[in-house]
């Protein structure tokens, strides 16, 4: 019995010593300088890993044979290598020569497959760490503006960004394009309270790559995206201990800290590997308002390898607040920034003294919580399985819960009374509220100046609570040239939508004080519980696709179909005006609240998506490509209305086609790429919130249908050595060509819209000092669908220097390095008042968001 034993023992022993090989060593360019973030995989295969900081990399595989294992590196060439696997180690050392072909990265995003962008029939866009170090500043605009065929309008601040993508309509946030963090989206449901994405998750030094994939397949895999996916992929351990901390100081009191460590768990020959990364931070900007930003972010995840796959559980804990930014009375004609009462320039009308506004409701003292700004606190945990049943046969399953608490409170652009100016005189400001005289006075008693001007808005407190489940499993069999891919998504997500509505009165100034007029106002406030709307939302996702990639000997083809079905239950409750105090003064002893009566109902719809794409290689440096995707668009929840007796007014979905054919170049030195595309929209439920006459909202539905063509290149030329110079150019040919409401604007350009959209980038980096000048332009826009009122176009420049020392011979650094954003602190609008819609004009005041300024940023970043 005991020999027995001792011969399964060796049976299983040399079992595992044969059916895994592990393929160890380094990569390094030219000079020797490890490449951290390299992409190593065996060619033909979904197996791969990437190298540390010190360029070193294992990767453990079942296969055995003779394989190709193959190394590439954005900006720098592929390199091959041809390697017997029989169970023993092999070392394997990788040299990469710089070169402005960027065709060959390894693509992650909206295929089963890892595979070159060169061997992809679809527009795609990599950027390395080192590459998102440069743009990434504060916000996702800040990224995201560099990014070929995105419009972003990041003037709001850190959070909401306006990221729009070419060919579809001005949606706001990421209504077409999802924002995800290593494969999960971070909301699966867009529209259950129109918080953007981005208010949930900030960047941080943890992230190893972005990757952006327009159109195309994208649709038809996890969570879809008619307009593409938005995709971080998070940096995970390795068998080499490394660390990164980075600090930095900047404009406004900013300071900032960012640390990433990584490596293994357990001894040398441990599976299970690790990885941490977060920041702190506190400013007063990126425009001071008196109002605080400051939190936290913890991000971190540990994968153990399995004899077949691997395991890997992740998670986010955030507490953040920001404060958010929307248009305010700019100087009329010229839309600069005004000058207020006191001769200085405003840069904000936001101020500290709303926080003090609290008053009674019938369910209780109610306390703005303006001061909190946009404020998000929660987490997420993630599950992430990868199997391979053998060498043909592989599973990838994800599993992701969150919890949010999360409040989006905002200062308006104007106070929304009917006939008002934005900006009043004394007088003016009587007379549009029928009032015979009033006295006016800060809130200490001391009286305004005669000549004084007058800024009466609105704040808008928003608790917005979220909580949401998602899985997403795909099964991969490889037969032959097929490359079948089996997948389900499905998601559950629940959110509160709370909203206040409180009118104030200030001067005009920047950050200003409140002001009071006689019988009409208190402390300030000039209308209590002017709006109130509070709903819950819940929403159920189920979505099968089956995907085909097939590849012959020229030819790569994608074929693939979805079918998904949406369903919501929503609950708006009813309101009515109580008499809560006796001042007798009008719009203050009365507050609109809720009456604890709710309307509820329920909507669904489903439809199916089809994807096909084709890319046939010339040669070795010439590939052609085309791609067809019929898509939808579920509407927005919160925007569906019932009558009393439930019944949706209608929940259709919304019908995209998108083709698209091009061309992709690359030889040493210089890679591009040049397309052709159309979108076309149907059924597009246009929905627009616009002032009512008291001051609350009208929600405005329009259904319309669009068209866009256009065209867009890049392209990447190392002209001299460690020099490069990049590029982008996006044209787009947009109208209305259907409006059920407003015929009168079929043929009008879509709002918000450019015609183009360019980007130039000049860098060097010689592994000691590194500069890059970044150029982003945003062509001419219309602010509305009436085409009234046209934006002028924005340049963007951005610089961004570093040096970098050597701090032992074991490859450790520091690098001293300075950012600066909109370098020549350019002018420019970046939308106007979308409460006004088509009835805004450009009189003495114009509504409008500005370009931020200037910022500079001085950081030290030590890796050892």
């Amino acid at each position: 019995m005991k020999n027995l034993i001792i011969a399964f023992a060796l049976i299983f022993s040399v079992t595992g010593v044969f059916g895994q090989t592990d393929i160890s060593g380094t990569v390094k360019d030219a000079d020797g300088v490890p490449i951290d973030g390299a992409n190593i995989i065996i060619k033909g295969t979904s197996e791969g890993t990437t190298s540390d900081f010190d360029g070193n990399y294992t990767l453990s595989t079942g296969l055995s044979g003779s394989q190709i294992v193959r190394v590439t590196y954005i900006g720098y060439t592929t390199v091959e290598k041809t390697v017997n696997l029989s169970g023993s180690s092999v070392t394997l050392n990788f040299v990469l020569n710089a070169d402005g072909q960027q065709l060959d990265e390894v693509l992650l995003t909206a295929t089963s497959t890892k595979r070159s962008q060169k061997e992809t029939p679809l527009s795609v866009t990599s950027l390395g760490a080192k590459q998102l170090a440069k743009v990434n500043t504060s916000s996702q605009a800040d990224v995201l503006r560099s990014v070929p065929g995105i419009t972003a309008e990041g003037g709001g601040g850190e959070v909401a960004s306006n990221i729009f993508v070419r060919g579809l309509p001005s949606g706001g946030q990421y209504q077409f394009n999802p924002l995800q963090i290593d494969g999960m989206p971070v909301l699966s449901t867009f529209g259950l309270n129109s918080s953007a994405h981005d208010v949930y998750f900030r960047n941080d030094i943890g992230i190893k790559s972005l990757e952006f994939v327009r159109g195309g397949s994208s649709i038809l895999y996890g969570v879809g995206s008619v307009a593409g996916i938005i995709n971080y992929t998070s940096i995970t351990g390795t068998v080499q201990q490394k660390t990164t901390l980075r600090t930095e100081f900047g404009s406004n009191s900013r300071y900032k800290a960012d640390f990433v460590t990584s490596g293994p768990l357990g001894g040398e020959d441990s599976k299970t590997f690790y990885a941490l990364s977060g920041f702190y931070r506190y400013d007063e900007g990126p425009i001071i308002t008196g109002l605080p930003t400051e939190g936290f972010q913890l991000r971190g995840n540990i994968k153990h390898v399995t004899e077949k796959g691997s395991i890997t559980i992740s998670g986010q804990y955030i507490d953040d607040q920001v404060q958010f930014f929307l248009p305010y009375p700019l100087e009329g004609g010229s839309r600069e920034r005004p000058y207020g009462n006191d001769g200085n320039e405003i840069f904000t009308l936001q101020t500290a003294a709303a926080q003090d506004i609290s008053y009674r409701t019938p369910d209780g003292i109610y306390t703005s919580p303006i001061q909190d700004g946009v404020s998000t606190k929660g987490s997420y945990i993630m599950a992430d399985f990868k199997h391979r049943f053998d060498s043909s046969f592989k599973l990838d399953a994800k599993l992701r819960y969150s919890k949010y608490a999360h409040q989006f409170n905002l200062f308006l652009d104007g106070s929304g009374v009917d006939g008002a100016k934005v900006v009043e005189t004394q007088q003016e400001y009587l007379d549009a509220r029928g009032l015979a005289s009033g006295d006016f006075t800060y809130l200490n008693g001391q009286p305004l100046a005669a000549d004084a001007l007058l800024f009466e808005n609105r704040i808008l407190d928003r608790d917005r609570p979220l909580r949401e489940l998602m899985a997403d499993i795909k099964l991969t069999k490889t037969a032959g040239v097929h490359n079948l891919t089996f997948g389900t998504f499905f998601s559950r997500s629940e959110a509160g939508d709370f909203n206040v509505i409180t009118r104030y009165l200030g001067e005009y100034n920047n950050r200003p004080s409140l002001v009071n007029v006689s019988g009409y106002s208190v402390n300030g406030v000039t209308n209590r519980g002017l709006a109130y709307t509070n709903r819950n939302i819940s929403s159920n996702k189920i979505a099968a696709f089956i995907a085909d990639e097939i590849k012959l000997d020229r030819w790569n083809l994608d074929f693939g179909i979805r079918y998904e079905r949406a369903s919501g239950d929503i609950e708006n409750e009813g309101t009515t005006s109580y008499l809560v105090d006796n001042t007798g003064i009008a719009g203050l002893d009365n507050v609109t609240w809720g009456d604890g009566s709710y309307t509820r109902g329920h909507v669904y719809a489903d439809d199916f998506a089809v994807a096909a794409a084709a890319l046939y290689k010339v040669n070795d440096n010439l590939s052609v490509y085309g791609n067809f995707s019929r898509g939808y668009f579920f509407p927005e929840l919160r925007g569906t209305k019932f009558d009393d007796f439930g019944n949706p007014s209608s929940y259709d979905t919304e019908k995209i086609l998108q083709g698209e054919l091009g061309i992709k170049y690359g030889v040493p030195g210089f890679s591009a790429t040049a397309a052709i595309y159309d979108v076309s929209l149907k059924d597009r439920r246009s929905v627009s919130f616009v002032n009512a006459p008291d001051g609350g909202f009208i929600e405005e539905v329009d259904k319309q249908d669009s068209n866009t063509y256009g065209f867009e290149g890049t392209w990447n030329w190392s002209f001299a050595d460690n020099f490069a110079f990049t590029g982008s150019f996006t044209y787009q040919d947009h109208e209305i060509t259907k409006s059920e409401n407003d015929p009168a604007i079929e043929g009008n350009e879509l709002r918000r819209q450019p015609n183009v959209i360019s980007a130039l980038g000049l860098s060097y980096d010689d592994a000691r000092l590194d500069a890059s000048f970044d150029f982003n332009y945003t062509g001419k826009k219309f602010t509305n669908e009436t085409n009234t009122i046209e934006l002028d176009a924005i340049g963007i420049s951005n610089l961004n220097l570093g040096y970098t020392f050597s701090l032992s011979e074991e490859g450790e650094t520091l690098r001293i390095g300075t950012q600066v954003f909109n370098l020549f602190n350019s002018d420019g609008i970046t939308e106007g008042s979308p409460r006004l819609g088509n009835n805004q004009t450009d009189e003495e005041f114009f509504v409008g968001r500005p370009v931020l300024p200037t910022r500079v940023f001085l950081n030290a970043t030590f890796k050892f």
